[in-house]
């Protein structure tokens, strides 16, 4: 086995030797101007040197996706199972870099602004990715603070007038399920479910139970983000679901506007995402900077709900209890949310995002009084 793996190591940098060296010796162009030469040497000294070669040979490779795999599979076989910071596990992928301590102020701070001028009731579910929830499996050397801890410190940073829902222990406690995707940091539509049930009662509903929805593979080969960054085939591929509840509520419409302003109608399921490069679009369609949904529910309950893309899978089950649903995705904003929704209309507000996007300040700057 060892021997193995020394023939093994010794063809991953023979290999790389020779790609690195046909990204790194200039051409006939390169060897004109001292402002490439002296780039090259700026980058050389101020990044690692052996990242930069890897990545310089794979961006000139005209079969880049084929030296990726190669890579991968190389790099496991020798023990090595990090991958352009994606842990490479027995049976899932996960983002090595979710230990990283977040800066979340300037969120927090938008975030009770807006609590401050809204009239209604807010709530906010910080979601954690796969990484918070399976982190357990990966070595020691990267653990850092766990998205729990990443989150409890969101929450106390936020004002007492905001209902914090725990996401994250419900996760937790349900970990031996496939709650979220092998190939992608989200949850899938059954995590995200698992949760709904605890926000749905926060809202004062009851949930939809889990036996009256059918559920509807659509897809078996979904590879998510994580996949994308290490072409890692050996982990399965994933679902895509879709919970219909034949004898519930139905939308009636899902409309947003185009970049004009013209509202048109939507995809609440753009089944054509399936045979594209981002299957998890499937859920909601393109984003939008605003979504307006309306069901068939006979009462006059609103909501608006302030999200990024870990929400897509979720809406779905809002649709039993509310007879119109408004969806604003901020970064797709342009101005502030005051002058696109206004939010007096709206008895009840809910803030759905994944935790790793949550240190991104640009994603609740526009919401902010």
């Amino acid at each position: 086995m060892k021997k193995q793996k020394k023939l093994v190591a010794v063809v991953f940098f023979a290999l790389s030797a020779v790609f690195c060296l046909s990204a790194v010796v200039p051409s006939d162009r390169q060897k004109s101007g001292n402002n490439n030469k002296q780039g090259l040497k700026d980058t050389i000294f101020t990044e690692d040197i052996g990242k930069y070669m890897i990545s310089r040979a794979a961006e000139k490779m005209p079969m880049r996706e084929k030296w990726l795999k190669i890579d991968s599979s190389l790099r496991t076989h020798i023990g090595e199972r990090i991958v352009n910071g994606v842990y490479i596990g027995e049976d899932r992928l996960l983002d090595t870099g979710f230990s990283e301590r977040k800066e979340f102020s300037e969120a927090a701070e938008c975030i009770n602004s807006f609590a401050s001028g809204y009239n209604g009731t807010l709530y906010i579910a910080a979601v954690p990715s796969s990484s918070g929830v399976y982190g357990d499996i990966l070595p020691e050397y990267l653990l850092g603070d766990t998205e729990n801890q990443q989150i409890t410190r969101l929450y106390d940073s936020l004002g007492s007038n905001i209902r914090k829902i725990d996401a994250y222990n419900i996760l937790k406690m349900l970990k031996d399920n496939y709650i979220y995707y092998r190939n992608d940091t989200k949850w899938t539509s059954y995590g995200a479910y698992c949760v709904y049930r605890t926000v749905i009662q926060k809202l004062g509903f009851q949930p939809t139970a889990y036996d009256k929805y059918t559920i509807r593979h659509v897809a078996d080969n979904f590879r998510g983000s994580l996949y994308a960054r290490t072409l890692a085939s050996d982990t399965m591929a994933d679902l895509i679901d879709i919970y219909e509840y034949p004898d519930g509520a139905q939308v009636i419409s899902c409309m947003t506007a185009n970049e004009n302003g013209h509202i048109h109608e939507c995809s609440f399921y753009d089944m054509d995402k399936l045979s594209s490069g981002d299957m998890y679009k499937m859920y909601l369609g393109e984003e939008a900077p605003v979504i307006e949904i309306e069901t068939n529910v006979n009462n006059e309950r609103r909501l608006l709900v302030i999200k990024d893309s870990y929400a897509n899978c979720f809406i779905p089950f809002l649709t039993q209890h509310f007879n119109r649903i408004t969806v604003v995705s901020p970064e797709y904003m342009e101005g502030p949310l005051s002058e696109n929704i206004d939010v007096s209309e709206y008895e009840q507000t809910l803030m759905l995002f994944g935790v790793e996007n949550t240190d991104r300040p640009e994603l609740f700057s526009c919401i902010a009084y």
